[in-house]
């Protein structure tokens, strides 16, 4: 999805140029398309996967707009959305559908697997369209820079869709720290059950593609295959459902997840582009699949009068110890994440910040019973991760997690994957964005896409 080897810059010239423009870019103002609707009118939507999560989003931003094209690849995942938008017209091809309905789409959720995130979302940018793109973001740390370097430059309204970054929890964790209530943070635990036993996920570590079969019929099984350069065949591991451990096609247990629970105390602390992330497998290096029981360790720097702050992320059956003070059970692999202050800490169940609470019980107890105490609402609320898209595009404003936000983000979750991939502590030098230590995962920072779905192909 990069131009093509003789004319592309050097991995280490991409980075250093890319990061100077994306500086730029912080600073200037939020230029918006003329294709922006006023508060009262109907976006006309279009959709690309909508056979799992993208199901879910589609339903979530149609509401009170107009659905008027749909794209997926397997005809299989149609029917259901024939009957609930009858007027759409259906593609096979995103490209076609981009083409042919030109100025008479505004807006374009993607839903599909992580391998054709940045290519739908690429050429629906070029083409003015606002956009959400499911977690993670992009596959690649050169997808993250370019695709948010050209929303930028496009002015359009972005959102990836980390659904508990605009939850009520997420707010009253970042108001809680912020106030003081457990003072500073250097440690924070966060796990998942993924990929041992999580949806997604059958638990299995395979070390070769498993053997082609008979696509469903009418898939055009080279459509979802996209930018990816190899010959793999259609398998039932890769479609519809367990594709999200093969690293040509997912980013493992950490892309999948970890753009949720990092997210919180990421943005909560203040965080930017790790120093270094440490790994420790309790399995083997896997060049096409992601193992079971990771255990990645972010090290953030100090941010002015605050001290650095280690990340420590567990893939399933690996879960964390808890941590002195902790009193609410022994950390369990369905996920979860705890805060460690100085005076106490932070702890939500689950992959999103829904339900937080205040540590040691006492702590939390008496929190709750000073109600004048409360820490004030101080953050905006939203309507939740698709409406606060769908009103940034209508009202002219910029979503709570646009690329501006959610590509540095999806950054700090590649890196740890391509210590996954390596099994190798990935050194990034955040002045000059660069990998310092790691060769194989310099090779990764941009892969190679075919003809047809490199940049030049989809401008």
């Amino acid at each position: 999805m990069q131009p093509s080897k003789s004319n592309r810059p050097s991995r280490r010239a991409f980075i250093k140029s890319s990061a100077a423009a994306i500086g730029a870019s912080f600073v200037a103002p939020l230029m918006l398309p003329r294709s922006v609707k006023g508060a009262n009118e109907k976006l006309n939507l279009a959709w690309v996967g909508f056979g799992g999560m993208g199901w879910g989003d589609l339903n979530a931003c149609a509401d009170g707009n107009n659905v008027v094209a749909l794209c997926d690849c397997d005809p299989n995942m149609w029917p259901r959305a024939k009957n609930q938008f009858p007027d759409a017209k259906f593609y096979l091809d995103f490209r076609q559908m981009l083409t042919e309905m030109g100025d008479k789409i505004d807006a374009v959720g993607v839903g599909t697997p992580d391998h054709n995130h940045f290519a739908i979302a690429y050429m629906a940018i070029n083409r003015g369209k606002h956009v959400f793109v499911e977690k993670p973001l992009v596959h690649t740390l050169w997808q993250a820079r370019t695709l948010r370097q050209l929303a930028a430059q496009k002015g359009v309204v972005t959102q990836m869709g980390n659904q508990g970054h605009a939850s009520e929890g997420a707010r009253l964790i970042k108001e809680w720290y912020q106030a003081g209530l457990i003072g500073n943070v250097r440690e924070v635990l966060a796990w998942t059950d993924r990929p041992n036993t999580g949806v997604g996920f059958n638990g299995k570590v395979e070390t070769a593609f498993p053997p082609p079969q008979t696509p469903p019929p009418g898939m055009d099984w080279n459509l979802w295959l996209g930018p990816v350069d190899k010959p793999v065949g259609y398998n039932r591991e890769f479609h519809p459902t367990t594709w999200r451990p093969w690293w040509d096609f997912g980013s493992g247990g950490l892309g999948d997840i970890g753009c949720h629970t990092i997210d919180t105390p990421y943005w909560a602390l203040d965080l930017n582009a790790p120093t270094s992330v440490d790994v420790a497998l309790k399995g083997a290096v896997n060049p096409i699949h992601t193992p079971n029981g990771s255990i990645v360790t972010f090290n953030f720097a100090a941010r002015g009068d605050k001290p650095p702050v280690q990340v420590k992320w567990y893939e399933g059956p690996s879960v964390p110890e808890a941590p002195a003070g902790y009193d609410l059970g022994a950390p369990h692999g369905e996920g979860g994440l705890i805060m460690v202050g100085e005076h106490g800490g932070i702890y939500h169940a689950g992959m999103r910040p829904d339900s937080p609470q205040l540590y040691p019980q006492a702590k939390w107890q008496e929190y709750r019973d000073n109600v004048d105490k409360r820490v004030p609402k101080t953050l905006p609320r939203t309507k939740g991760i698709h409406r606060d898209w769908i009103d940034a595009i209508k009202n002219g404003k910029k979503s709570c997690s646009d690329f501006s936000y959610s590509a540095p983000l999806t950054e700090v979750i590649l890196l740890g994957t391509l210590a996954i991939r390596t099994g190798k502590t990935v050194q990034w030098n955040t002045e000059n964005s660069e990998i310092l230590n790691n060769p194989e995962a310099v090779k990764l920072i941009d892969i190679e896409a075919r003809p047809g779905w490199r940049t030049k192909d989809l401008a």
